[in-house]
């Protein structure tokens, strides 16, 4: 072998060993990444709030519920004490490869996404799906096992008496209380000609209350419930329609999604599809 030869055969070797190198450490990076990059927000209330990021905005926290910022829900940051690495749901399909890689199989999920149920029981019910989040936000703050002094339990933070009216038979169990407490979401706005705040208020209160005081009762806990979904639905809805429009003017042209887009009042106010 020449010289040249020679120096051609240890140059090879070297660019042979650096990509070794690298391709050890590329390996230890991707199995040293975390499972999921969704966080836990702790509540000074001891509830949690799963996000995927926040944004600070001033004295408030917007947490998004989805990777595409779709949903969302605003906390006061001081009512936030920490946040923590949620390493129980894996979000992307690599982690659930990987995972599936070291136990030798492919497992299916126990549970669906929390979003995936919401979508599914308002697809069924006719609702928002901003909406069920907000009434979810507000009754447990996104808590699957919250029970209230009064025996409310699960996410929707339903009655033991309402749930066996609606058939839940479990309700920590996110698929069935969700489904059942939008199917009384549902119930409750027909009964009240689709006026979301006698809704809600029968929600929190009971529909014997509402009709008692002819309106939402006089009770500053009802009060402050109604007045908290209702802000929080309402700038979702107005965040929204005014990304559609920056969206609008970016492309000239509207899309079909954003053009089906509708009104804020329209929302949650229109008579039932026949």
């Amino acid at each position: 072998m020449t010289r040249r030869g020679r120096w051609a055969s240890v140059r090879a070797a070297r660019i042979a060993a650096k990509a070794g190198v690298l391709l050890c450490a590329l390996a230890v990076a991707l199995l040293a990444r975390p499972a999921t990059a969704a966080e836990l927000a702790i509540l000074r209330n001891g509830f949690s709030i799963r996000h995927e990021h926040r944004l600070a905005m001033g004295t408030t926290t917007r947490l998004y519920l989805t990777a595409d910022e779709s949903s969302f829900t605003d906390v006061p940051s001081e009512e936030i004490t920490g946040y923590e690495k949620d390493l129980t749901l894996p979000t992307s399909a690599e982690a659930t490869a990987a995972n599936a890689a070291a136990s030798g199989s492919v497992k299916s999920s126990s549970a669906p996404p929390l979003s995936e149920v919401v979508n599914s029981a308002s697809a069924a019910y006719h609702l928002d799906p901003d909406l069920v989040n907000s009434v979810i936000h507000a009754e447990s703050g996104f808590n699957s096992h919250a029970v209230s002094p009064k025996g409310a339990r699960g996410l929707m933070q339903l009655m033991p008496s309402t749930a066996s009216q609606l058939g839940v038979h479990d309700a920590f169990d996110p698929q069935s209380n969700v489904t059942g407490g939008s199917r009384y979401l549902r119930e409750l706005l027909e009964r009240y000609n689709f006026d979301l705040v006698k809704a809600l208020a029968a929600y929190n209160a009971g529909p014997e209350r509402v009709e008692q005081y002819r309106g939402v009762p006089p009770f500053r806990e009802t009060r402050a419930y109604v007045a908290r979904i209702v802000h929080e639905y309402n700038t979702k809805k107005t965040a929204q329609e005014k990304e559609a429009k920056r969206k609008q003017v970016s492309n000239k042209t509207p899309s079909h999604a954003q053009r089906a887009l509708k009104p804020v009042a329209n929302t949650v106010t229109a008579a039932p599809p026949r």
